[in-house]
């Protein structure tokens, strides 16, 4: 299953895209915020024209971790887009994604990288990253149930 991450951004909405097996996420495009509703309708077709089974949405909480203002606005276009797809929808905590972003693009390079709505691409793809190397750790986990445990293994 595939899955499509979104770094959300005042102007434009970074977009990422999985593989097929749900491991490396990698940079697909950005959405201009234009109107909400335009927004939601690229997002469903995106979705469904790469057959994504679920959409990450990056929640730029405070470093302390505190829902601020941006992060509510997210979480309020995450309720609204929830209620338009099937797939699920997960927020996932972006904090220092764009800090990571353009320490990348200024170690390779920003020629190379397409400048401001790329950084927006990008950063959906680390946020998504993120999301899935949880997913990858939280799979390695087993229930040992002798000792009524679980264990991380690897």
């Amino acid at each position: 299953m595939r899955s499509l991450g979104l770094d959300m951004g005042e102007k434009r909405i970074g977009v990422a895209l999985s593989d097929p097996q749900d491991i490396i996420a990698s940079p697909l495009t950005t959405i201009a915020r234009d109107e909400e509703g335009s927004v939601v309708a690229t997002i469903l077709k995106l979705a469904q024209h790469h057959q994504a089974g679920r959409i990450v949405v990056g929640l730029p909480l405070s470093l302390s971790g505190d829902l601020g203002k941006e992060a509510l606005k997210v979480q309020a276009f995450v309720h609204q887009l929830s209620k338009q797809v099937s797939i699920p929808v997960e927020t996932w905590d972006e904090r220092l994604s764009t800090v990571s972003v353009e320490r990348l693009m200024r170690e390779t390079s920003r020629k190379r990288h397409g400048g401001k709505a790329n950084r927006d691409a990008m950063a959906a793809a680390i946020i998504l990253q993120g999301y899935l190397d949880r997913l990858q750790a939280s799979s390695h986990d087993t229930y040992n149930g002798e000792a009524g445990l679980i264990t991380g293994i690897g």
